[in-house]
């Protein structure tokens, strides 16, 4: 493995649109997301990170290939759809740092890269001094998915360790397609939160 780094923001990121833009289809596809994607949604969605000037994206390579990536961005620059349990809980938006995909082709994990990128977003959320939390959100599925494999864990004990505390109150209703499926279908995501250190 070659393995290096590199970190793209604001209207930066446009050089790696296609290449995150592939590989968020390729890995969300498996458990728990099941994401059955397209380019067009993809250059949509992630043309509000290109927007922010505060937004980062932090690249792994190895050579030349993108296998890794992890993102962040300012609550008060995401979509309605994120930024709204946040509004309707009165919880101060300017004051909170979003943390999007982490994602990994399967070869690469287990290096510790999941602490890598933790560390990357917490430190760009830091390094502007105005922001007192930091939240992600994840997919809920039911613990009887027939798509689920044998042995699946989920990450909650990692996200534990690294400091942060699901959120019950925060919500969001998000729509894919899922594999398999001929329509989109809305899928509850729940919030996860720490404060800056």
């Amino acid at each position: 493995m070659d393995i290096h780094f590199c970190s793209k923001k604001g209207n930066t990121i446009t050089g790696v649109l296609e290449e995150l833009a592939k590989l968020r289809i390729e890995v969300f596809r498996a458990f728990p997301y099941l994401y059955d994607g397209s380019l067009d949604y993809e250059r949509t969605y992630l043309q509000t990170y290109v927007n922010s000037e505060r937004s980062l994206v932090f690249c792994v390579y190895d050579g030349t290939k993108l296998v890794g990536v992890t993102t962040c961005i300012p609550l008060a620059d995401e979509t309605p759809d994120v930024k709204d349990p946040f509004v309707k809980a009165n919880e101060p938006i300017d004051h909170i740092f979003y943390f999007g995909e982490s994602i990994l082709l399967s070869p690469y994990r287990g290096l510790g890269l999941g602490h890598r990128f933790f560390d990357e977003r917490e430190a760009h959320a830091r390094s502007f001094g105005t922001y007192q939390t930091t939240c992600f959100c994840a997919v809920e599925r039911p613990k009887n998915h027939p798509m689920q494999p044998i042995g699946y864990q989920p990450l909650n004990i990692f996200w534990q360790k690294r400091g942060y505390v699901l959120q019950s109150h925060l919500q969001s209703q998000f729509e894919w397609q899922d594999i398999g499926e001929d329509s989109l279908t809305y899928k509850t995501m729940n919030y996860w939160s720490s404060e800056i250190g």
